[in-house]
């Protein structure tokens, strides 16, 4: 609990230090967790009504439905529908009650269908954005004070995946590792604050300038608690509130180039950052007396280490610009995070792609992207596969590296209405793990190939 106290204190009085300037994007706004897109400006099909959007309260609407199956690969072959609902209401206090710069953002999901990556497939790099267990759950919940535009203080319940390690050209995808990353996910407890699961925290934003900005971040380390179960199930409605766990820190640096409107050149942005938890992590093969956990004679009790902590970089750059809209082109982005690999089950991940925005007059809203991912299991994981090799024989799995080819093409019906169709490769289920449900005894899970179609309805 101190460290939660100090962690915070500091993002107060930081917020508190810098002066006021006026901002030139939206990046304060809260984001619809799958598309970026602001709630609160979004483009949507005019449905749902807003009688109270002049007193400051806007409510909105997204559908988000899927189907997906594996023809080739995994453990089986399968097919799914899936389902989120996003309710979200954004409340501007100044207009509501007088309190300037005070906004409210919350919203529920709710959730249905199964998970081709969880039932079939088995793999790291997660096939949809939306796979969760079914249920109706409270997400983000905060208040947000801002001090002109150039600094935000945001307490609350929290998702960190829309601010920290985003490129805004990997909207298009809809694999969730391109946008919240496996060496994030797969390394944090119970995923990090991230789709289906946010977490107690306050988040400070300052734009030092037109060309800089810094982010910095603390959560609940832990939003379903301590537990051997699915997270899932141990934070069913996203209403435990945790505040206790030791925490999670984030922060980021920001430096971009050519961002104002109107800029005659291409724009891009380098982000630098990390992480760090306060908790405890285990180690990955050897015990408490230094055995391989392998070993008949250890005791299976992980030795233990004192916390943890991620490094990660972002590269965005726009190549190509239709005309003078700001919005279509051409962006390339880039990607990647480092962790120690005594504890982290991903020590390194990279993913890269390219994004084509209404390239066509006659299309200038849909979108195109082609992406490539690797996720690598940390030679600390793959020592502990080797001594349980040598004790059970070849046939024992060893491994590598998940690598993920995908491709995305996004088409506008009309305003608010979008369908998604797309197509991943996997290569290396699970980075070359056994088949877990024994239909192929003592054989690697097959390289997998994915087809789908997303729409997505914003009422």
């Amino acid at each position: 609990m101190r460290s939660w106290v100090i962690l915070l204190s500091v993002l107060i009085v930081c917020g508190s230090a810098v002066a006021q300037e006026d901002k030139k994007t939206d990046d304060l706004k809260p984001a619809d967790p799958d598309t970026g897109e602001s709630t609160v400006q979004e483009t949507t099909l005019g449905l749902l009504p807003n009688p109270f959007e002049k007193q400051g309260v806007r409510f909105a609407v997204t559908y988000i439905g899927e189907i997906l199956g594996n023809p080739s690969g995994g453990a089986k072959q399968s097919a799914v529908y899936e389902h989120r609902i996003n309710f979200a209401v954004d409340a501007d206090f100044e207009k509501l009650v007088g309190l300037k710069q005070v906004t409210f953002h919350a919203n529920v999901f709710q959730i249905d269908g199964g998970g081709l990556s969880r039932g079939a497939l088995f793999n790291f790099l997660d096939v949809s954005g939306i796979e969760a267990l079914p249920t109706t759950r409270l997400y983000e919940a905060w208040f947000e004070k801002k001090w002109g535009e150039k600094i935000a203080l945001r307490a609350g319940q929290l998702a960190a995946d829309t601010e920290f390690m985003t490129s805004k050209y990997t909207d298009v995808f809809t694999n969730a590792s391109l946008g919240w990353p496996a060496g994030l996910s797969l390394n944090l407890p119970g995923g990090g604050p991230s789709p289906p699961l946010a977490a107690m925290g306050a988040r400070l934003r300052a734009d030092l300038g037109d060309n800089l900005s810094f982010l910095t971040a603390v959560f609940d380390g832990n939003a379903a608690g301590p537990g051997t179960d699915d997270p899932q199930l141990r934070d069913r409605y996203g209403v435990n509130f945790r505040v206790n766990d030791p925490p999670l820190a984030l922060y980021e640096a920001q430096l971009q180039w050519n961002a104002k409107k109107g800029d005659p050149g291409l724009d891009g942005k380098l982000k630098l950052g990390g992480w760090r938890h306060f908790g405890r992590f285990t180690d990955l093969r050897f015990d408490t007396a230094g055995l391989s956990l392998a070993d008949p004679a250890s005791s299976g009790t992980a030795a233990g280490h004192s916390g943890d902590y991620g490094l990660y970089a972002v590269f965005e750059q726009k190549l190509y610009r239709v005309g003078n809209d700001d919005d279509r082109g051409i962006g390339v982005f880039a990607r990647a995070s480092y962790g120690p690999p005594d504890r982290n089950p991903i020590d390194l991940y990279a993913d890269g792609g390219l994004e084509f925005i209404g390239l066509s007059d006659a299309r200038p809203h849909d979108k195109f992207g082609i992406a490539a991912a690797y996720a690598h299991v940390s030679p600390r994981a793959q020592a502990l596969d080797r001594d349980f090799r040598s004790i059970n024989g070849p046939r024992w799995p060893l491994r590598t590296s998940e690598e993920l080819l995908t491709a995305v093409y996004q088409y506008e019906v009309q305003a608010g209405l979008t369908l998604q169709p797309n197509v991943q490769f996997i290569r290396h289920p699970g980075g070359g793990t056994t088949d877990p449900l024994g239909m192929s005894p003592g054989k690697h899970l097959k390289n997998a190939t994915v087809v789908g179609l997303r729409s997505v309805i914003k009422f």
